[in-house]
């Protein structure tokens, strides 16, 4: 089976009523707060650099990575 690349990954998600994305949208947060600091801090900086190169892609207006992931969670209970 080939493998998705992200942007057909996200493409895919997308589609998914808004019910089935917060519940995918959870399960990827949870997946995060099992790295360690460490790793944690390693991928919000590479995400921060990705968006830095790339502003047109980001589905969040510009807010930082921690503001997003704070609301994501206010959201999730």
């Amino acid at each position: 089976m080939a493998r998705m690349s992200i942007e057909e990954l996200e493409a895919e998600a997308m589609k998914l009523d808004p019910k089935a994305r917060a519940r995918l949208a959870g399960k990827l947060l949870e997946s995060l707060d099992a790295l360690s600091e460490a790793e944690n801090d390693q991928t919000w900086a590479e995400e921060a650099e990705r968006r830095d190169h790339d502003p047109d892609s980001d589905p969040d207006g510009g807010r930082g990575a921690d503001e997003v992931l704070r609301d994501a969670r206010d959201r999730l209970g």
